[in-house]
């Protein structure tokens, strides 16, 4: 096939394509990105954008990564892919091994998947079976806190149902119960009282419905798309063990926040607490290739075992444990797991803080957060009918032109504008994607 101008390529895609979170009607043209280089991407003309949202919070070490693509490159003259039901390979074998020792102890089995939504459903489905499996059939509730997103699957969307993403399929939904999430942000002075009132709540309803309820489930530290908001460990860490005390399952949603996005490698590690479940994917590739885990403890995986099959688990996934995607997972694994990406990490975070501390002085800015290499700010918004807030606020597509004459890849969550950028990222470019956020600022005024 003959190689295609840019332009054609637009034409095609605006004749085929259907982008994801994208209002056509009313978008630009899509950018076109021929090649990726560490924290940058480029235009067939060689114009150069800073991926400081990592492609959707996916690529952990830079985009073309040698020793990634190396491993995947192997793998795939080796196997490149083998049905996962009753095989099993090297690749899948050693990445569960490893990952169940890197993390809290008791949390050792691996549950393949494709995607983070996935990851969700399949530990909502399991918590509720083991339930069944082990005669408490009046346990049929779900617990979320308010501005959690799951993903885009219908079990995972009930469990968002607050995010606000999903208004137009609220008859597919089943009932979730959503109590409150006590965010906070840098010299958040009532962030105690927020937590009392919250741990307060959950001891009341757990009071009235302990006992009916299966599974909790929670982005822990950060909630991502409702955005950026955070959340002490502390609190959770209390919350997880009322729920805990309360025979509820506790479900952690790492899919952001795993693979050192918090600082440590995985929030729960931050939290103190090993949950019943852990959601893994975005990061967990490395940016190379779809692909999810749900990990859980021997109790759960004992729950199942049975000699009739109407006790297994019977869900799964045409590429289940993909040799290619373990390959990269484990690629990406040590790279994650070395000292110089904690430095790195570490790093990220000091200049996030000192970015923000400069910022303070608009008037604009409110509720400056840092948590790991996330950082993120609200816009303030005036009174009256334009100052609706949230994803839908007419600031993010404005924010967005700003960027992209800056050769940004930023991504506002309506009035949140949020930084979370891939480990390798120089302090320079650090640097140049604060300035960027500072014009587009100023340009508000």
């Amino acid at each position: 096939m003959s190689r295609l101008s840019p332009a054609e390529i637009i034409a095609l895609d605006r004749a085929h394509v259907w982008h994801p979170f994208t209002q056509a009607q009313t978008a630009p043209d899509p950018v076109v990105i021929e090649r990726g280089a560490g924290v940058s991407l480029f235009e067939p003309d060689g114009r150069e954008w800073l991926d400081l949202v990592s492609s959707w919070w996916v690529n952990l070490h830079g985009h073309g990564h040698a020793g990634i693509a190396d491993a995947i490159a192997a793998q795939a003259r080796t196997l490149e892919h083998v049905i996962f039901a009753q095989i099993t390979h090297r690749p899948a074998a050693e990445l569960s091994a490893r990952l169940a020792a890197a993390l809290p102890a008791g949390l050792e089995r691996v549950f393949f998947s494709d995607n983070g939504s996935t990851a969700i459903e399949v530990a909502m489905k399991a918590a509720l079976q083991l339930h069944r499996n082990q005669g408490q059939n009046q346990r049929r509730r779900f617990l979320a806190f308010d501005g959690g997103y799951h993903g885009d699957t219908v079990g995972a969307m009930s469990a968002g149902v607050s995010s606000g993403f999903f208004n137009a399929w609220t008859e597919m939904l089943f009932p979730v119960d959503v109590l409150d999430l006590p965010t906070t942000w840098i010299g958040d002075d009532a962030v105690e009282a927020k937590e009392a009132a919250a741990l307060a709540a959950l001891d009341q309803h757990l009071a009235a419905y302990g006992d009916q309820i299966v599974a909790a489930i929670i982005e822990p530290l950060v909630q991502g798309a409702s955005g950026m908001r955070m959340h002490r460990a502390g609190f959770l860490t209390q919350a997880a063990e009322r729920l805990r005390a309360a025979g509820v399952l506790v479900i952690f949603d790492e899919v952001m926040t795993g693979f050192g996005r918090t600082g440590a490698v995985f929030a729960c590690q931050e939290v103190g607490f090993s949950p019943d479940f852990l959601c893994l994917s975005k990061g967990l590739t490395g940016g190379f290739l779809p692909m999810a885990l749900t990990i859980t403890t021997p109790a759960v995986y004992e729950a199942f075992l049975d000699p009739s099959v109407e006790k297994a688990f019977l869900h799964g996934h045409s590429y289940t444990a993909n040799p290619l995607g373990c390959a990269a997972a484990l690629a990406s694994l040590d790279l994650t797991l070395s000292a110089d990406c904690a430095a790195q990490r570490q790093r990220i975070e000091r200049h996030h803080r000192a970015a923000l501390a400069e910022l303070a002085d608009l008037p604009m800015v409110c509720r400056p957060r840092v948590q790991g290499t996330i950082a993120a700010l609200t816009i303030r918004m005036p009174d009256g009918p334009n100052g609706k807030g949230g994803y839908a606020s007419p600031l993010g597509a404005q924010l967005t032109a700003s960027f992209r004459q800056d050769g940004l890849l930023l991504r506002p969550l309506g009035n949140v504008v949020y930084m979370l950028p891939p480990y390798c990222i120089s302090d320079e470019q650090l640097e140049r994607g604060w300035q960027g956020i500072r014009r587009a600022l100023l340009a508000l005024r």
